[in-house]
């Protein structure tokens, strides 16, 4: 795999990225041949249109974004190098405010969410600067760095192309790095760690070689772990659902197995508690987190780790489902897919046998990795 260092992960200089793309805008916009040629007849006929139709020539406003990003990065370059003891009168001021720079990169991530200009944005090296700002180690604005990472999460959602794009750049290491930092001085902010979360998610779910490269990511388990956690100084609602809605995917798809299960099994026996299983005030992780449970058991994996919990799953299983049946109205409807979980699963884990358990679907535990991180 390509180093990290392009997308500022891991290069000596956090701000390379900036120079390239300074480069870039100057010399092509990634969607065409770089060659200058007089403009045809056609090519002016076309211009006219668009000047008098109002029409948005989207690649030609993808760069146009990208310029402005680039200015505003420059300055914030030049203010994570400059001291308080070193401040002058020749700092730069902010070519564009923070709110207009915000709504700029909102746009772009609504225009990258068609998949051919996700494309273009992608052939315009949009991915590694992105990463770049992502990464840098300071200076950034927290709701830019969010914009970011939104954007990032909408190009890779079920595009591999992007997906592997992003893997080569070792983004999923480099954010995750950013997601655990303990710095005291450096600490990722709660909205970031929810941005990050989603865009590894986006870049990992729906594609083989993505979920083996996290798979095999040391710090992977850790990572699903910090964003599960109960503690709220640690991580909140938004950042819990994010994070089991992603294992929940990762450990159900249909490459998983076993071996990745019991990889994550401190992930796992967090949701298989009253935490996650009987939270009163959000039914997505209840329904999350029984039913991927009960997938284990129907495809017969984690079934020792069930195994180990089954005297607390069943009372809390027998518990909620007495609940459950005695709501009416639309609390009964709403209730109904969980309450069919529950049941499903009491049954599936009374007839579970640690020795059911099996590694035949499609385990990579043992496999050669072909991408080095």
């Amino acid at each position: 795999m390509a180093s990290g260092a392009s997308g500022g992960g891991g290069s000596a200089d956090p701000w390379a990225w900036l120079g390239l793309l300074k480069w870039t805008l100057a010399h092509q916009d990634g969607t065409k041949p770089s060659d200058i040629s007089p403009m045809t007849e056609e090519d002016k006929a076309f211009l006219e249109k668009v000047m008098k139709e109002g029409i948005i020539d989207e690649n030609e406003r993808m760069k146009f974004i990208l310029q402005e990003f680039s200015n505003a990065m420059e300055y914030y370059q030049s203010l994570s190098q400059t001291t308080g003891s070193t401040i002058t009168d020749d700092l730069p001021s902010l070519p564009i405010s923070e709110d207009a720079l915000e709504d700029l990169l909102q746009e772009l991530r609504d225009i990258v969410e068609q998949i051919d200009f996700a494309r273009a944005f992608v052939a315009m090296k949009g991915t590694t600067y992105l990463l770049g700002a992502v990464t840098a180690s300071s200076g950034i604005p927290e709701a830019i760095r969010n914009q970011c990472l939104g954007i990032m999460a909408t190009l890779a959602q079920n595009n591999p192309p992007v997906q592997k794009e992003l893997l080569e750049l070792s983004a999923i290491k480099a954010l995750s790095e950013l997601f655990l930092q303990e710095d005291e001085d450096n600490v990722c902010p709660m909205s970031t760690k929810v941005a990050i979360i989603q865009a590894i998610s986006a870049i990992v779910r729906n594609y083989d070689l993505t979920e083996n490269v996290f798979e095999h990511l040391t710090q992977a388990p850790l990572l699903m772990v910090k964003g599960l956690d109960p503690d709220p100084v640690v991580t909140n609602e938004k950042l819990r659902t994010k994070t089991l809605f992603f294992l929940n995917a990762f450990l159900t798809s249909d490459t998983s197995s076993s071996a990745r299960v019991n990889k994550f099994a401190d992930a796992v026996n967090m949701v298989a508690d009253p935490q996650y299983l009987d939270d009163g005030s959000n039914y997505q992780l209840r329904e999350y987190s029984i039913g991927m449970l009960q997938q284990f058991l129907e495809r017969k994996m984690g079934i020792k780790i069930l195994l180990q919990r089954k005297e607390l799953l069943v009372s809390l299983g027998v518990q909620r489902i007495s609940a459950m049946r005695a709501l009416t109205g639309e609390e009964a409807d709403m209730a109904q897919i969980e309450l069919e979980q529950w049941e499903s699963f009491l049954v599936l884990l009374a007839r579970a046998k640690a020795e059911d358990e099996t590694a035949s679907s499609l385990t990579t535990a043992n496999a050669p990795m072909m991408i080095a991180m």
